[in-house]
């Protein structure tokens, strides 16, 4: 009898353990685009949904876009799935710009699995919320530490760079530079909505 295919926790708790072979797993499948699309738009239902039941949970301080967000859990699901899209066309553009080797669909499972792994951290951190709150606030700081740890190991495997520690440097300067576009960007969007805001 042929063994059973492994569950999503134990491929999660394996990739966390070793992420370079977790990669090469996930790349092995050769999943369809279309799967791949699909697993992105569901994960980000569901990490949306965890964040409204820890809101519930422990309500937090009034934020000054919490009328535009914090209401509003189908614009929240918009902006993070747009963060994330520009995610892959990031791991994959800048990586191929440094010399990587890796598709896109490449970069698309590996930037999805990383999002369940998150996901999964996420429930986690919610639970915790319920048991003992100040466990969440740790369940957040370590979860941004995997995050980068297991991005800087996919990105490495996805295009075949040898350096992990060269690639996560490569990582936080990519970040760096479209933190900055993205702040122009928003700058020039604000004075818009400024403009439009005013005429209400």
């Amino acid at each position: 009898m042929s063994d059973s295919p492994p569950s999503l926790l134990a491929l999660a708790r394996d990739t966390v353990s070793d992420p370079r072979e977790g990669a090469r797993r996930m790349l092995a499948l050769d999943l369809p685009e279309g799967v791949l699309w699909q697993a992105l738009m569901a994960v980000v239902a569901v990490s949306v949904l965890l964040t409204r039941i820890g809101d519930y949970l422990v309500p937090t301080p009034t934020d000054p876009l919490l009328p535009i967000f914090g209401e509003n859990p189908l614009l929240i699901a918009v902006v993070q799935g747009g963060l994330l899209v520009v995610t892959v066309y990031a791991v994959y553009g800048i990586g191929r710009f440094f010399g990587g080797i890796g598709s896109f669909a490449g970069a698309l499972a590996l930037m999805v699995w990383l999002q369940v792994i998150m996901v999964l951290l996420q429930v986690v951190q919610t639970a915790s919320l319920l048991i003992l709150p100040p466990l969440a606030g740790l369940v957040g700081m370590f979860g941004i530490g995997l995050f980068f740890y297991l991005l800087s190991n996919f990105v490495a495997v996805l295009h075949g760079f040898s350096s992990v520690l060269k690639t996560f440097f490569m990582i936080l300067a990519s970040m760096f530079g479209i933190v900055i576009g993205m702040s122009i960007l928003m700058s020039l969007l604000g004075i818009t909505f400024g403009g439009a805001l005013s005429d209400v």
